[in-house]
């Protein structure tokens, strides 16, 4: 490696390989009671459980260390009004026809429809912004390097760490999302919104579909060479 600032790794934990394998198998069964729910329960969540898992999505890696990403938690019930209307405007085109009968017929298992009512009745929304210009320092102007790719593990560690502190979650992308620059007053000219993510506990007639829960076999997935 080239020459740079640095200093020494002091924080990494080794495990013994019977616990790291003991651990890796207790995440994966935590990870599999992870569904994406669309019946939510408004009982209140504090924002400083909110705040703590962005602040975990913050800690993923990003190109050139940039951190190219932007949330806005949502909690006020106006502002989760204004996202259901216009969300629900852009879906009922969608589901008349804009998106194709291939979109609908893979949608079918799911159940889905226009109406997206926990995006008003769950405590939080969080809307994740990517952005092409920034760096290091707030009033950096500098371009910003694998924003798709970086914002995609922030919202993935996000979801996990929403998972982790005992939440229901939902990702939602209607397309075009350009509604949400507006309503969160981003800057549509260095932002774009990437996607929404709806958060709260699920409602006690929450249910999930069958669907969801199949899974391609790890062969499907994976090769070791």
């Amino acid at each position: 490696m080239k020459e740079h600032a640095n200093i020494p790794l002091s924080d990494f934990v080794e495990y013994p390989q019977e616990e790291m394998l003991q651990r890796a198998n207790e995440y994966l069964a935590n990870t599999k009671r992870r569904h994406s729910i669309r019946s939510f329960s408004d009982r209140p969540v504090p924002q400083d459980i909110i705040e703590a898992c962005i602040k975990t999505a913050a800690t993923a890696p990003s190109g050139a260390n940039h951190q190219p990403w932007h949330f806005v938690a949502i909690h006020s019930q106006d502002v989760k009004q204004q996202i259901r209307h216009a969300a629900e405007e852009l879906e009922q085109s969608f589901y008349e026809g804009r998106a194709g009968e291939e979109w609908l017929d893979a949608l079918k298992p799911l159940g889905t429809d226009a109406q997206k009512p926990y995006l008003e009745h769950a405590p939080w929304l969080i809307a994740v912004f990517s952005q092409k210009k920034g760096g290091i320092q707030t009033e950096d102007k500098n371009t910003n390097y694998y924003v798709h790719e970086s914002v995609g593990l922030a919202t993935g560690f996000l979801i996990q760490a929403l998972h982790n502190a005992g939440l229901a979650t939902l990702t939602h992308t209607p397309k075009p999302m350009s509604f949400l620059t507006d309503i969160c007053g981003r800057d549509r000219d260095n932002e774009r919104p990437y996607m929404l993510l709806i958060a709260g506990y699920p409602a006690d007639d929450a249910t999930v579909p069958e669907h969801a829960l199949v899974k391609k076999p790890f062969d499907d997935i994976a090769t070791i060479l």
